[in-house]
């Protein structure tokens, strides 16, 4: 094609030159060819595209086919129940409720109902009503003195910064009107999340919002932000579901002198969270930190998030609760399939527990440590429907976070640019012609109504189940294909534990070896074993 190339140059301002020669008008064709051979010359001599360099001007095409692959995935290729992470019928459902247009579905599922994995609900012959406005949950343990009263759905983590400041804006004023909170993620507490909505300070390995001026933790800092009103629970960020063990990435075009000033760090530059806290090394450590946040904030609800990794670990976090009588309000357990957060593929795609067997595990080891009824667990993963949220609360969760379904209720189209500061929707950028178009007055009401028809998709499924309240939903009422003619409930698939079979001698097989390695004065296991 090289050679091709330059025939084909030299033909056409031949023919060019020709055709003026005996009319002159047709010159003005160079307008068109000119910049196209330019373009071809760029491609012939540059070094780094072979691509380009074997076929000028055409192959370029490949770049912008690809740049465009998403888009022509979603309107032309997928069907309704395609598409990743989430299907075109998980997208729209969200899209009708924040519009609060037409949801049901015509003619019947379109999912395979006797393919593997596939689940539903049991329901019953007497059914009940619920009233969506009692379906809440106190959070706060035996050491909280300002419990609060919390919505079963909530707004996920997501950092202004990893956001836009309309985004922000928009998602605090939704929660206001919807009564429930806002998690501020790790980039810390902003002008733009004081809009009157609850939130839900989280502080993270770069303890922005409360740190010292080489990193450290300080305290007089937090105590001035967490007495604050409008904080109603601090969560500690251990780690994610996106990026376990990595650290948060805030890319650096993102980073403008507004976040700088915020999280005190450069401007222009990459902002990487340490991996780890400085704070605290052991499970007791951690506890004692905790213990100190809720002194500092006067009582407030303090828990923490993470994503689980070696079952050993947060079976020795366990053993720091027994052993010190300390325990935190709640913990957020985050799926290791991700969600918001820009990562590298290979933690995406292969690191940390899925956020099912998590749950299952962490419900577990409470109650075997008889600890469960002291601490809320909350979900946080793929949810953005009514039945979502019930799966999740069946399987041991007592309510949830959501980031990338409130996401799509401000408008979000999965153009999967997240991590590039393009985002054509305003939402997870922060070039200023972009954010504009994300108009608040108009998506807070959005995000608002796609939470109210959410809780109430699931006051009607569980009184459809004849379930007054989430607190009575069990594994049990949960099925799913497990072969082509075999169906059983959660309960029957994982193994759960009754209160304090991990105190016991005769400790669960599956559980044993998690037990024996942990140690609550150290997160590495107490001795090797081939």
């Amino acid at each position: 094609m090289r050679r091709q190339f330059i025939i084909a140059v030299f033909i056409v301002l031949l023919v060019v030159a020709v055709v003026s020669y005996f009319y002159r008008p047709f010159l003005w064709s160079l307008l068109i060819f000119g910049p196209l051979i330019l373009l071809g010359f760029r491609d012939y001599f540059q070094t780094k595209h072979t691509i380009r360099r074997n076929f000028p001007i055409v192959g370029n095409f490949r770049y912008i086919f690809e740049f465009i692959r998403p888009e022509i995935n979603q309107y032309f290729i997928e069907s309704n129940t395609d598409g990743k992470p989430f299907s075109r019928e998980e997208r729209s459902v969200v899209y009708q409720r924040a519009k609060n247009s037409l949801d049901t579905l015509p003619f019947g599922t379109q999912k395979d109902v006797y393919e593997v994995g596939y689940e539903w609900l049991k329901h019953s012959l007497i059914p009940v009503e619920v009233d969506p406005c009692d379906l809440r949950i106190v959070i706060g343990g035996p050491d909280c003195t300002k419990p609060y009263s919390s919505s079963i759905l909530n707004i996920s983590a997501m950092s202004f910064g990893s956001i836009s400041t309309n985004a922000v804006m928009a998602l605090n004023k939704g929660a206001k009107i919807g009564n429930f909170a806002h998690n501020t993620g790790e980039g810390g507490l902003t002008k733009y999340h004081r809009q009157g909505g609850d939130i839900i300070w989280q502080i993270g390995t770069g303890y922005f919002g409360c740190r010292t001026e080489d990193g450290n933790f300080c305290p007089d800092k937090f105590s001035e932000v967490a007495t604050l009103d409008e904080v109603k629970m601090i969560e500690l960020k251990l780690s994610q579901g996106a990026k376990p063990g990595h650290g948060g990435i805030l890319p650096g075009a993102k980073v403008d002198k507004e976040i700088s000033e915020i999280r005190g760090v450069p401007m222009g530059k990459d902002v990487i969270s340490p991996p780890a806290h400085k704070e605290f090394s052991t499970p007791v450590g951690l506890l004692e930190f905790i213990q100190k946040l809720r002194g500092l904030s006067g009582g407030k609800p303090v828990g923490f998030k993470l994503c689980l990794g070696k079952n050993s670990e947060f079976m020795a976090i366990c053993k720091a609760m027994h052993k010190t009588g300390i325990t935190p309000d709640f913990i957020v357990v985050d799926g290791g399939e991700g969600g918001t957060g820009a990562a590298p593929v290979e933690f995406s795609n292969h690191i940390g527990s899925p956020l099912i067997n998590a749950l299952i595990f962490i419900h577990n080891a409470l109650v075997g440590f008889d600890l469960r009824d002291k601490i809320r667990v909350i979900s946080s993963g793929k949810i953005s429907s009514g039945f979502g949220i019930i799966k999740q609360i069946c399987l041991g969760a007592d309510l949830c976070y959501s980031a990338r379904a409130m996401m799509m209720a401000l408008g979000c189209i999965q153009a999967l640019r997240c991590n590039s500061n393009h985002c054509p929707v305003g939402i997870t950028t922060q070039n200023p012609t972009l954010v504009e178009g994300l108009v608040v007055s108009d998506k807070k009401g959005r995000v608002a109504e796609y939470h109210r028809e959410t809780i109430d998709s699931v006051a009607e499924i569980i009184g459809a189940m004849g379930v007054s309240k989430t607190i009575d939903l069990r594994r049990w009422h949960i099925v799913k294909r497990v072969g082509a003619n075999d169906v059983k409930n959660y309960g029957q698939i994982y193994k759960f534990l009754n209160y304090g079979d991990l105190l016991k001698a005769d400790i669960p097989k599956d559980y044993e070896m998690a037990v024996k390695l942990s140690s609550a004065d150290t997160f590495k296991t107490i001795h090797k074993t081939k």
